[in-house]
C-alpha cells in the first residue's frame, strides 16, 4: 500500500503548511512529513508573500494527490467524517465552509504586514490601518462563532477545519502582541494549548533562522 505523505514548508514561517498539517492531525490520519527547504526559490517566494501558486501543503494518500488547503480539508472530511472536521449540522457546516473560504481568500493586509513567525515577538507592534480592519473582521468571526456554538472552539467542543484555518492567525496575534477582547484571548489560549499546536511550535522553535527577511518588522 502506498504510504501517506504530507508535503509542507517551514514550521516557523509556513502558515498554509500549518493549516494542512493540523487538519491531517485532527483527522487522525497517520502520515510522513516531507519538508520543502526554505532555500528552494519557489518556497521562499511563497513565504515572502510574492507568490500564491506553489502547491504546498500537498497530501499524497493511497495514490491520490491533493493540494490546496481547502481541498485537503474537504478530502480529509470525506475519508474521516467521524473526525468532525466539518460540523454535522448542515447550517453549521455551511457556516464553517464560509468562514474557511473567507480565510482562504481574504485578509491580505494581515498576511503582508503580520507574516507568520512563531519564534519572534514584537511587543507593542504598530498595526497598519488596513491590517487592523482585517483583525476587526476576524474578531467578529470568532466572537460570533464562539457565542453561537458555545466554544471553546469555533464550532463547539472539538476543533474542526475552521480552527485549523485560523490557527496561523492565532500565532500571528501572539507574535505581534495584538490586543483582543477577552473571549478571543481565551480562544487563542485554547488553540495554542492543543497538543498538536504545541508539537508544531516546538518544531518551529528548533528550526534554524534561514529567512532573515521575515524577521523584519514590516
Amino acid at each position: 500500500m502506498a504510504k501517506t505523505v504530507l508535503t509542507i514548508s517551514s514550521k516557523n514561517y509556513g502558515a498554509w503548511a500549518l493549516r494542512g498539517w493540523l487538519m491531517a492531525r485532527l483527522a487522525g490520519l497517520p502520515f510522513e512529513e516531507h519538508t520543502v527547504s526554505p532555500d528552494d526559490p519557489a518556497m521562499k517566494a511563497e513565504m515572502l508573500l510574492l507568490s500564491a501558486s506553489i502547491r504546498v501543503p500537498a497530501l499524497d494518500h493511497g495514490g491520490i494527490h491533493v493540494w490546496d488547503t481547502l481541498a485537503i480539508g474537504e478530502y480529509l472530511h470525506e475519508i474521516a467524517p467521524q473526525a468532525g472536521l466539518l460540523p454535522a449540522d448542515r447550517a453549521a457546516r455551511a457556516h464553517c465552509r464560509a468562514i474557511c473560504g473567507e480565510m482562504h481568500s481574504g485578509f491580505s493586509a494581515l498576511r503582508s504586514s503580520l507574516p507568520m513567525n512563531i519564534k519572534a515577538r514584537f511587543p507593542g507592534f504598530k498595526l497598519w490601518s488596513r491590517a487592523q480592519t482585517d483583525i476587526d473582521r476576524i474578531v467578529d468571526i470568532w466572537t460570533d462563532c464562539l457565542a453561537t456554538y458555545g466554544g471553546p472552539y469555533l464550532f463547539g467542543a472539538r476543533p474542526c477545519m475552521a480552527d485549523a484555518m485560523f490557527a496561523p492567525v492565532v500565532t500571528r496575534f501572539v507574535t505581534y502582541d495584538v490586543t483582543l477582547p477577552p473571549a478571543c484571548v481565551a480562544y487563542c489560549v485554547t488553540v495554542m494549548a492543543l497538543p498538536d499546536m504545541q508539537a508544531w511550535v516546538a518544531a518551529a522553535q528548533a528550526e534554524p533562522d534561514e529567512i532573515d527577511e521575515l524577521d523584519a518588522e514590516f
